[in-house]
């Protein structure tokens, strides 16, 4: 049993107290002020706004109920990666839209050839991640091709956990990190 002197632990239960009844302080007003977690409307597969758009990026169409991200002459650029949830390899919804304007432009174009890479984030072991990330990249491929791409237009890699976005040991390093990235390995 570990000991604690008396001053110590009658500091650390004031502390504690204090944390605990106080619900409007300054630590507790931050985090009922935060509100939703905000997600760049590209990674979504949602349209991005004039005033988000970096200089030569693809504007979405305006006025259409679907809003369908539009090509330019070398692919689509607004959205290259499907980001997953921790340990799982299911495509979330979300990134449907994107994922037919890539099959859209491979069908259009039987030239083009994508490459998809699967990652994962830094925990699990080396062969589990290179597995995950397989996987990831698996199912990406599949929703492409259900959605008009030829078979040969489309391969997968893993990269397992060995190509992070970011390099930090956090929840928002590893969300960025589990994802798979549509690579253009030839376009017309």
């Amino acid at each position: 049993m570990m000991r604690t002197s008396l001053p110590a632990a009658l500091l650390l239960s004031a502390l504690l107290g204090a944390c605990a009844t106080n619900q409007d302080g300054p630590a507790n007003k931050h985090i009922s002020q935060s509100g939703a977690l905000k997600v760049h409307p590209g990674l979504l597969g949602q349209p991005i706004p004039p005033e988000l758009q970096e200089p030569g990026q693809l504007a979405s169409t305006t006025g259409s109920a679907s809003q369908e991200i539009k090509m330019d002459q070398t692919g689509l650029r607004t959205q290259r990666s499907v980001y997953f949830d921790f340990d799982s390899s299911a495509v979330k919804a979300d990134f449907d839209p994107a994922l037919k304007a890539h099959a859209r432009y491979l069908a259009a174009n039987p030239k083009a050839r994508v490459r998809i890479e699967g990652n994962s984030d830094e925990r699990g072991g080396a062969g589990y991640n290179s597995a995950l990330g397989l996987k990831r990249a698996e199912n990406v491929r599949q929703v492409i091709i259900g959605h008009g791409a030829s078979d040969k237009q489309v391969k997968i890699k893993t990269l397992g956990e060995a190509r992070p976005k970011l390099k930090g040991h956090d929840e928002e390093s590893w969300a960025e990190n589990r994802r798979a990235d549509v690579v253009y390995e030839q376009e017309q």
